[in-house]
């Protein structure tokens, strides 16, 4: 397949990347400036091109032979360090509303390439009918239990905002919320899927590795099971 990657420099994005090539698959590195050195950029089956994901026709310039498009995109993803990440998603909560819109307007013209957005674990319902952005109390718990900021919360509801974008299209798209916690570790391709709540674990943790997100994000672009819905997943 020709998988491409936006916000392929990112912690889910690059491993992301180093999946789809270790099973083969060509991939299109996308990220804000790819004139700077990669990491993976003297391996075979990738390229690297810059783009603008807040801008529709910037991404169509990079649509052409994609079978899916994968956005890793987070407001603080050009940060240099985690505290900076925060303050950038808290800055600029909107953002994920404006690209959703600018992804799905680019795949109008071409509509056979499926999406893939990367989003966040504040959409997924803590009780059934109940999301985890829509409730102040249960967002700063989960917040605190996190060592997150509360003003962290506009940046969780503007992931959701930005799903709610995504439900409205009629593009071929998936929405992937992670679990709460998701940090690098280890690969080991052992994970239980859920759907608008988050899988726990005996011990009521809602959490998952990068490397294993990223097996998941893989192998539904190679064998898609959730079209025009969301999954989660967690040990």
């Amino acid at each position: 397949m020709h998988i491409g990657v936006v916000g392929a420099t990112g912690t889910i994005g690059s491993r992301v990347v180093t999946e789809a090539l270790d099973r083969g698959h060509r991939v299109r590195a996308l990220s804000r400036d790819a004139s700077r050195p990669q990491a993976d950029e003297k391996r075979e089956n990738i390229t690297w091109a810059s783009v603008d994901v807040l801008d529709a026709a910037s991404i169509m310039a990079v649509l052409p032979g994609l079978d899916v498009l994968i956005s890793a995109y987070q407001p603080g993803n050009a940060a240099k360090d985690f505290e900076d990440t925060v303050r950038r998603s808290i800055a600029d909560p909107a953002a994920h509303s404006t690209v959703a819109r600018a992804l799905t307007k680019a795949l109008e013209s071409h509509p056979r390439t499926r999406l893939i957005v990367i989003g966040g674990a504040g959409s997924l319902e803590v009780e059934p009918g109940l999301v985890l952005a829509d409730s102040d109390e249960r967002m700063h718990e989960t917040l605190d239990e996190l060592g997150l900021p509360r003003a962290y919360a506009a940046a969780a509801r503007g992931a959701r905002d930005g799903f709610n974008v995504l439900r409205t299209s009629n593009r071929l798209w998936t929405y992937f919320s992670p679990a709460e916690e998701i940090s690098p570790g280890e690969r080991t391709g052992r994970f239980r899927f859920g759907g608008d709540q988050a899988v726990r674990d005996a011990q009521g943790r809602s959490r998952i590795s990068a490397e294993d997100a990223a097996v998941a994000l893989v192998d539904e672009a190679e064998l898609p099971r959730f079209v025009q819905r969301r999954f989660t997943i967690g040990y």
